[in-house]
């Protein structure tokens, strides 16, 4: 592995689940577990992100969400990563476009919960990640429905995949995105922050 870059062979399908994780918790776990499982994905890569551009308060160190990460998914297809801080990345379409220039042979799959989809439109470029890579969205308690009827959701309607055909997703040309109902563990790191359970950098 390049320093701070993980190998990727020709072909494969890796799934980019991104966030602070401040901290990580056994929610961000299923989620993975659920994607490689529905998606048809050969590797998970959870992008340990700098800073969110929509979030004032600023994350705990970055060394300290990589450990708890790393200690809580021990999974031989699922790489812990701070690639964003090594591309110089803040945004997730300055990222994609960065990950595909650096891995032009590997399919990427834009992971995240359908409480992200809700306001996805508020993203910095999202129209042009919908453009770059297939999503695959995974409901959360409660946010399938509202995630059916955001805005993102309803401009793309048309090139949305059943859950059915979801096992290739990778592989499908963008845009397209799937929205997978599963039952998840509810847990969030705000809950865990406010509880006392996690020191906070801001």
């Amino acid at each position: 592995m390049r320093q701070g870059f993980p190998r990727a062979t020709r072909g494969m399908v890796v799934g980019l689940l991104g966030g602070s994780f401040d901290p990580a918790h056994e929610g961000h776990v299923h989620i993975t577990r659920e994607a490689l499982r529905r998606f048809g994905l050969d590797r998970v890569w959870w992008l340990v992100t700098p800073g969110n551009p929509l979030k004032p308060r600023q994350p705990a160190p970055m060394a300290d969400r990589l450990a708890r990460a790393r200690a809580l998914m021990q999974h031989p297809r699922v790489v812990i990563t701070d690639l964003e801080a090594h591309l110089g990345t803040r945004t997730t379409a300055a990222t994609l476009k960065a990950l595909r220039a650096r891995y032009p042979r590997v399919r990427f799959v834009w992971l995240m919960g359908a409480d992200n989809l809700v306001q996805f439109h508020r993203w910095d470029r999202w129209e042009d990640i919908m453009h770059m890579v297939p999503v695959g969205v995974l409901a959360r308690p409660g946010w399938g429905v509202r995630g059916r009827l955001g805005r993102a959701a309803r401009v793309y309607a048309t090139d949305r995949v059943t859950e059915g055909a979801a096992g290739d997703l990778g592989r499908r040309a963008a845009p397209a995105w799937v929205l997978a109902d599963v039952p998840l563990n509810d847990l969030s790191s705000s809950a865990i922050r406010a509880r006392g359970e996690w020191h906070s950098g801001g």
